[in-house]
């Protein structure tokens, strides 16, 4: 069992003790698909205002839902659709303060009022995408963007089997 304190009382220190415990969560683990399961899990328990955290798995045309932790979602996404393909397409953070502003906007929980998505970039080759929503407006904010940036780029080559 895996046991981690995460400490909460500035973004950065969260932040730098989320990728720590991602890097602990996923050494040594070749399956890609676990990696992702683990690190979703991580997010939803260590993130405050969370209605949905977890990947999409590109698989060489689209966005294809991977392991996650809230409601059920969208299934397939298509490569610059919404927030999601959007990120996928142009291989750049999206952080959307009110999905309902972002044209072509995806409603896969009508509860979500902001998203975070963070494309997973591997020797150049799109993996996928770290897809954060959440309830509240302008929830995520550049120290969120700069962190799971920073977390991404730590665990990105273990998300690369399946």
């Amino acid at each position: 069992m895996f046991e981690t304190t995460i400490d909460t009382s500035s973004k950065p220190t969260l932040y730098a003790d989320l990728v720590s415990a991602a890097r602990g969560l996923t050494e040594g683990e070749p399956d890609g698909i676990a990696n992702m399961a683990n690190v979703a899990a991580l997010i939803w328990d260590s993130l405050p205002g969370l209605n949905w955290a977890g990947f999409y798995r590109f698989d060489g045309s689209e966005l294809v839902l991977g392991p996650f932790q809230g409601k059920p979602a969208c299934i397939r996404i298509a490569i610059g659709k919404g927030v999601c393909g959007t990120a996928a397409a142009e291989r750049q953070t999206q952080c959307v303060r009110d999905v309902h502003a972002f044209p072509g906007h995806i409603a896969c929980d009508a509860a979500s009022q902001s998203e975070l998505v963070v494309p997973v970039i591997h020797e150049g080759a799109l993996i996928g995408v770290l897809d954060l929503d959440s309830p509240h407006l302008a929830r995520f904010d550049e120290a969120d963007v700069a962190g799971l940036e920073a977390l991404v780029a730590a665990v990105a080559p273990r998300l690369t089997s399946s």
